[in-house]
């Protein structure tokens, strides 16, 4: 059986660019969170089957993956139903654990407990432009706060991480289960039908007012209850005054304290914002998961097309396991789209350490090599990053470099008018060459000349032009540069 370079279907390798800013990502995200006084916990991967199908989990629970029974207990021969096979599968988000996990640990945590979980998750879904199988979830949660204050604090948290990440003019799209509950039986919907309504109703933004009535006079439902229905999203606006009017309009549907919550949640955020963003009230956002009792909200980015992130109150889901009802709340934002959408921008990493590179002959003397390394290992202490490579001719093609001159060898360069050095590292590492992009796209740029007769360092500004360069291998390729020395000291080196 052949060996498959290519990652599983849906999953992939990540590479070093990618990788920087992922670490970078992460490191703002328990900084910014831990601010707001989240606590970092993690849960494991593989969950028990019984609940991870315990019907919280709405259309994911149709997506996950399954793991076999080890050792004796898988019995293949003897197995008459998928229970006899399967007793655990992986986590397909990061709710249902942290569930579990407050239930088997509430003792001996505050109350509230304010909850930061990042970690992979996995589904079985069809692969598309920002979602795989394999994902990272981050996730914060307030169990045992009842009030908005939780929902309040939960969006002031992750919007001004997105503002840290320089994301603005972005939405953040809020409903409550109740409404949608109450709106639908106003209009004469039966409570059995409530989630196939809902269903329909979450495809406005695909296929627009016209088609959810198409739909639902299609599955049967009264034509006069179907307008009634509709004709409040007409009415709606999508600030606080859409609220008291949904408070007017569904007495005797509506619990009284709903729209109010709302309401103190959309003006409490929007007056303690950090970052540029705008609140909007959306009564036809319904989210799929059925764990949700009360306040749901998402966040919409123009530049994506859809969600990158969401959550809301799940009052229900630890009582499960307990048997007693504890208030939750969570927001999780849809990191892979953060970074994917990072990564289109060209995003820098504005903390990266500086960074410098000796570039030395490959047989370098054993006492320059010495030099060299106690020079790095001062460098390194003082905060930088630091690369040591040897510069190499290629096999197969005869790099020229000009004068003798290999990097920062010390070597002279003979007297001449010229004052741009081209050098050449031929077929580095991905690594490599991007630590020696970055490096030499650095507004200041000094190139290591060697050691005086004294045994000091000796360093020289210069500027640097990255030239082309062209793959060799896939994971290998040539990094090309001019140096380009100041006037007055081209004799001199």
């Amino acid at each position: 059986m052949a060996l498959k370079k290519k990652p599983v279907t849906g999953m992939k390798d990540i590479l070093p660019a990618e990788m920087e800013i992922r670490d970078y990502v992460i490191g703002l995200i328990k900084e910014t969170y831990r601010s707001f006084g989240f606590s970092s916990i993690e849960t494991p991967c593989v969950e028990h089957i019984e609940n991870l199908c315990s019907k919280q989990g709405g259309d994911n629970e149709k997506l996950i993956f399954k793991i076999l029974k080890r050792g004796e207990k898988l019995r293949l021969a003897e197995a008459k139903e998928e229970s006899d096979l399967v007793d655990g599968g992986l986590r397909y988000d990061l709710t249902l654990p942290l569930s579990r996990y407050y239930a088997n640990h509430s003792n001996e945590l505050p109350a509230p407990f304010k909850a930061l979980q990042m970690g992979s998750v996995w589904r079985a879904d069809r692969p598309q432009r920002g979602r795989y199988r394999q994902f990272m979830q981050c996730d914060i949660d307030i169990l045992g706060e009842p009030s908005n204050l939780a929902e309040i604090e939960l969006i002031l948290a992750t919007t001004s991480l997105l503002g840290k990440l320089d994301f603005n003019n972005f939405t953040i799209r809020i409903n409550d289960r109740r409404f949608l509950k109450a709106m639908a039986a106003y209009s004469g919907f039966e409570e059995k039908d409530y989630d196939s309504v809902f269903i329909t109703l979450d495809k406005m933004d695909k296929i627009g007012l016209d088609g959810v009535a198409a739909e639902m006079k299609e599955n049967g439902y009264a034509e006069e209850s179907v307008e009634k229905y509709l004709q409040l999203f007409k009415e709606i606006t999508g600030d606080v005054e859409g609220v008291r009017a949904c408070k007017e309009k569904l007495q005797g549907f509506l619990p009284e304290d709903a729209a109010d919550s709302l309401e103190m949640i959309i003006t409490s955020v929007e007056s303690a914002k950090e970052a540029d963003f705008r609140m909007l009230f959306d009564p036809t956002l319904v989210r799929g998961m059925s764990y949700y009792t009360g306040t749901i909200f998402e966040i919409s980015m123009d530049e994506f097309g859809g969600s990158v992130g969401g959550g809301g109150r799940y009052d229900k889901m630890i009582g499960k396991f307990t048997g007693q009802d504890t208030p939750a709340v969570g927001f999780s934002i849809g990191f892979e789209r953060i970074v994917m959408l990072l990564m289109e921008r060209g995003y820098k990493v504005p903390t990266s350490k500086e960074k410098k590179a000796f570039l030395i002959e490959k047989n370098m003397p054993k006492e320059g090599m010495l030099k060299v390394l106690d020079l790095a290992k001062k460098e390194r202490a003082a905060g930088r990053q630091v690369m040591i490579m040897n510069m190499k001719k290629n096999n197969m093609q005869d790099y020229s470099y000009k004068n003798g001159y290999h990097g920062g060898s010390g070597r002279k360069q003979r007297k001449m008018e010229e004052t741009t050095l081209p050098v050449c590292a031929p077929l580095i590492d991905s690594i490599t060459y991007d630590f020696l992009y970055q490096m030499a796209t650095s507004p200041v740029v000094d190139m290591f000349m060697g050691y005086d007769d004294n045994g000091n360092a000796r360093w020289m500004a210069v500027n640097v032009s990255v030239g082309n360069f062209v793959k060799q291998r896939v994971s290998l390729q040539d990094f090309e540069a001019n140096i380009i020395l100041p006037e007055t000291n081209v004799q001199s080196l």
